[in-house]
């Protein structure tokens, strides 16, 4: 071997060679507090933001991140109307209190109602007209039905609906929930207009997932990422009209004039 090469060997240490030994503490992990801020005006119980990849995040990761305390980055490797609908499936995850839900109208088929259910995932539809609501549609209406033709009216559940004025708080709804062996709760103001929607699962997540990060609304969080080109402006308004929390500049260059100029 020569000298040279000799010379040029020096001794490397690998994460086997190191031990850190710890200190003698009397913190318990139940009294650590990792939260944090990612904005100012969006908290986080925990500091881990998921990353805008196509082979990380959409809706599915971006709520088991927000149900944990943490926020998913939708990543921008799609359509603009496509990122808007996974930021929307996040939105209308789970919520105190559904304030937009999805309806239908009396007059639609049932196949059309069937195909809003399977988008959202979603058991039961509120049936109104020019936002009154006249019924609801739900599994247990369609549970034998065959004719998808038919018209939402003919099947829907329209007498004796249950329905509560907003502001009306968790605890009264649960009772009123099991009472009556329901799963939707309708919110409606004093002209029958609906207002929102309460439900079963909502009041279950918010149980199993205290340290969620959600909105004023009770909506899960959800960031989504933009680019630096023509459209990047139209994205950005689509992603602000369906919720999206907080919008972030993706790109390989962070340091850059076009970024700087998105930005401003």
């Amino acid at each position: 071997m020569s000298t040279v090469f000799k010379e040029d060997l020096r001794d490397g240490l690998t994460f086997d060679d190191v031990l850190l030994v710890p200190a003698e503490s009397e913190v318990l992990p139940k009294d650590v507090d990792v939260s944090t801020w990612l904005t100012a005006s969006i908290p986080l119980k925990i500091p881990l933001v998921s990353a805008a990849m196509d082979t990380v995040t959409e809706s599915q990761t971006a709520i088991a991140m927000a149900r944990e305390g943490g926020i998913g980055i939708i990543h921008r490797n799609m359509s603009i109307e496509q990122q808007a609908r996974e930021v929307d499936k996040v939105k209308k995850s789970e919520s105190g209190m559904v304030i937009d839900p999805i309806t239908v109208r009396p007059d639609q088929k049932i196949r059309d109602a069937l195909e809003l259910m399977r988008r959202f995932g979603i058991s039961g539809v509120p049936v109104t007209v020019e936002g009154t609501l006249v019924g609801i549609l739900t599994n247990r209406d369609l549970r034998f039905e065959t004719d998808l033709d038919k018209a939402v009216s003919e099947v829907m559940t329209k007498d004796k609906l249950v329905t509560v004025p907003p502001g009306i708080s968790l605890e009264e709804s649960k009772v009123l929930l099991h009472k009556h062996r329901i799963e939707k709760l309708l919110v409606v103001d004093e002209g029958f207009r609906l207002k929102g929607l309460i439900t079963i699962k909502d009041i279950e997540k918010t149980i199993k997932y205290p340290n969620a990060c959600k909105d004023h609304l009770g909506r899960l969080r959800v960031g989504a990422a933009v680019g630096t080109s023509a459209d990047t402006m139209q994205r950005v308004d689509a992603l602000l009209k369906v919720g999206a929390d907080v919008i972030v500049v993706d790109t390989s260059h962070g340091h850059s004039r076009r970024v700087v100029e998105t930005v401003r």
